[in-house]
């Protein structure tokens, strides 16, 4: 994982001068139980191949079944040791992919493990690991401490009761670990658990939410409690971008609380509650991220057998500038919001994303996601979207990431990515090694902390 000798004496130093910056990572999957409980992880499978997305479902796109991994139900029973071994006996299927090289990190960097992972040193490399993992120095907050990071989010859903969070406060200790409300699940009548999202909703903030305007007052709440707890962000998912002002939404609300609106007027609702959270964030100054285009739970086999989110995402065509074209001529001018856009369709870089932040106040592009967080991938994003948009309308980096122990060497490969990056701009006479030499630490941490309105 060394950086000497491989890249270009001027993309080395830009590189080195970020390698020991403090991490930031404003939006992630992690489990904020980790931190407040501080046990250790529970084996080496648990902790490396059942929660990252982009290692199981390489295997199961081999014909790997999932609940030999381990995954879900079905998976309940798996041995992890045999989960860990099948992950190491089809290693080589990861040439190629950042995985391959956020995992070579993990294991050498972080874990301390100096053999090769192969079907034969499976076994030892998983008792070599399950070791690390009852000393002191591999807890979730020493790993958290060691790694660097001066903030963490997680994704928690509206309904959350926030216990790890409110514990972790509680605690004194000082690594930061913040919430980010997540409401899709009571705002998206399409969502299969609305109704029962809704009537815990009405619980926990006891709330009738008999009308549109106690609908809202329970959101207000929940936001406010968020808060209470270290969030600085939303986050909102959607497939189809579609926003919409209605003028009366209150007779809408009651048809899609009631379970009688169709699909259509479904999306109509949501589409008018992203605004809503718009107008919200600039209440409250909660920075609002919008994730579109992708297409989730696709597989509708692994759906019923797994549940939700189980790697199945699909990148869709997305239409921004007609999507976003409500929210924005109703709220987009308002410096007081900050929305920052996620997108899977790279086509949309060049031709809206970077045009449309390259105006509005209110927008930043989002780094590369799922699909794209590669090292090209990183390289086209930059290339698509500096020229229109500039580097002070980005977001900076988020690993996205429910891998914890991958959150260094994300980090490592975005920074990487930056130096290369930089260095050409450089080569092509954009701007000088002074220049470079101030954004680097912009698009390696601060980006971050001024887009998601993080305070040191």
């Amino acid at each position: 994982m060394d950086m000497t000798g491989t890249l270009s004496t001027t993309a080395e130093r830009l590189y080195l001068s970020m390698k020991e910056l403090p991490i930031v990572s404003p939006h992630g999957h992690c489990d904020p139980s980790w931190f407040a409980q501080n046990q250790p992880f529970a084996n080496p499978a648990a902790l490396l191949v059942t929660p990252d997305h982009y290692v199981f479902r390489m295997l199961y796109a081999q014909g790997i079944p999932m609940a030999d991994l381990g995954i879900g139900a079905p998976g309940a029973e798996a041995d992890p040791r045999e989960v860990f071994r099948l992950f190491a006996a089809h290693w080589h299927l990861f040439l190629g992919t950042p995985t391959r090289l956020w995992m070579e990190y993990v294991l050498s960097e972080t874990l301390q493990i100096s053999q090769p992972l192969t079907a034969q040193t499976a076994d030892a490399i998983y008792d070599d690991i399950s070791e690390r993992l009852q000393q002191a120095e591999f807890l979730p907050r020493a790993l958290f401490e060691r790694f660097n990071i001066e903030t963490l989010a997680t994704t928690d859903s509206a309904l959350d009761d926030l216990a790890h969070h409110k514990s972790l406060r509680a605690s004194h200790w000082p690594g930061r670990v913040i919430p980010t409300f997540r409401p899709d699940g009571v705002l998206d009548p399409l969502d299969p658990n609305f109704a029962a999202n809704l009537a815990q909703l009405a619980k926990i903030t006891d709330h009738s939410l008999d009308s549109f305007d106690s609908y809202l007052a329970a959101l207000r709440m929940r936001r406010a409690e968020f808060i209470d707890c270290g969030a600085t962000a939303t986050d909102h998912a959607i497939d189809i971008l579609h926003t919409e002002w209605l003028a009366d939404p209150g007779p809408l609300y009651l048809s899609v609380a009631k379970g009688t609106a169709t699909q259509e007027e479904a999306r109509r609702f949501y589409g008018h509650m992203l605004i809503e959270m718009a107008q919200m964030s600039i209440e409250d100054g909660l920075v609002m991220q919008l994730h579109a285009g992708s297409r989730r739970n696709t597989n509708r086999t692994i759906l019923d057998r797994f549940g939700r989110d189980m790697g199945a995402d699909i990148p869709l065509t997305t239409d921004w500038v007609n999507g976003l074209d409500a929210l924005l001529n109703r709220v987009g001018n308002s410096a007081e919001l900050r929305l920052i856009l996620f997108t899977l369709d790279e086509t949309t870089y060049a031709r809206a994303l970077a045009p449309m932040a390259g105006h509005w106040p209110c927008l930043r592009i989002g780094p590369p996601w799922w699909f794209h967080d590669s090292a090209n991938g990183i390289a086209r994003y930059f290339d698509q979207v500096v020229e229109t948009a500039g580097y002070f309308n980005l977001a900076g980096f988020n690993d996205d990431t429910r891998a914890f122990l991958s959150i260094p060497a994300r980090h490592d490969l975005w920074r990487r990515g930056v130096a290369l990056h930089l260095s050409h701009q450089i080569e092509r006479g954009a701007f000088g090694l002074s220049g470079a030499e101030d954004l680097a630490p912009l698009l390696a941490v601060d980006l971050a902390r001024q887009a998601y309105r993080i305070e040191v």
